[in-house]
């Protein structure tokens, strides 16, 4: 994506942990373990190089992640450099159905910002009062709105940390200059379980590769980062 409309949104960087056969879960209730020690720290060292984490409703519904910078150091330079110790958290729903006692809305002195379907927009503001500020990001959702929105709040470097369906939106959109993605030494293989991404039109096909800017071995991982615009070849 180059020209006016990506100068116009922040630079969007996503991050996904897969297996071999591409899950990002299995199908059972307990959390699945993708990743390791050292990655995660890698992570946490990109989280707080950003100046906002993003995931969809239903990873807030289903992980209730923190989404903080772990490191008392990192936190510090963060602070040192006039930001807070860790990035906006924001999300995106259609429905509304966010828990306000998530800990997304509770945990950490971050600003949290909800991207909501218009239709859903005064249920949602009701529900959450003062614990996010909810914005009507159109109907259907549009993330470029969300983007533009974001870019006018200050943010510059965006954070998207999943699930599989806003993965999948911001990649057929073209919205994204660059993806992390590890890669697990083992197999899931449960239909059952959700994947990276789902059936789509993406930008990168057999005739449009996507550039690969580094690969490595991280522990028992392997992490790719592939470029998907012009910006992300700069990265």
């Amino acid at each position: 994506m180059t020209g006016p409309r990506a100068a116009q949104r922040p630079y969007v960087l996503l991050s996904c942990a897969t297996s071999i056969d591409g899950y990002i879960d299995d199908a059972t209730d307990e959390r699945l373990l993708l990743s390791n020690d050292a990655d995660l720290d890698r992570v946490d060292a990109v989280r707080a190089g950003c100046d906002a984490i993003l995931v969809g409703a239903g990873t807030v519904r289903r992980d209730d992640p923190r989404l903080l910078v772990r490191c008392d150091r990192r936190r510090a330079d963060r602070v040192a450099r006039g930001l807070p110790e860790s990035p906006a958290r924001v999300t995106v729903t259609g429905c509304g159905d966010l828990n306000p006692d998530a800990r997304f809305f509770t945990v950490g002195a971050t600003d949290r910002i909800v991207f909501c379907a218009r239709a859903a927009l005064e249920k949602t503001r009701h529900r959450l009062g003062e614990r996010a500020t909810v914005v009507d990001a159109g109907d259907p959702v549009d993330l470029a709105l969300v983007l533009a929105d974001l870019a006018e709040r200050g943010v510059r470097r965006l954070l998207v940390e999943g699930g599989a369906r806003i993965h999948g939106q911001f990649l057929t959109a073209g919205l994204a200059d660059e993806l992390h993605l590890v890669v697990a030494p083992f197999f899931v293989g449960d239909r059952r379980a959700p994947r990276f991404v789902g059936e789509g039109r993406f930008p990168w096909h057999p005739g449009r590769r996507a550039r690969v800017l580094e690969a490595r071995q991280i522990g028992d991982v392997v992490l790719t980062r592939y470029a998907l615009s012009e910006r992300g070849d700069a990265a």
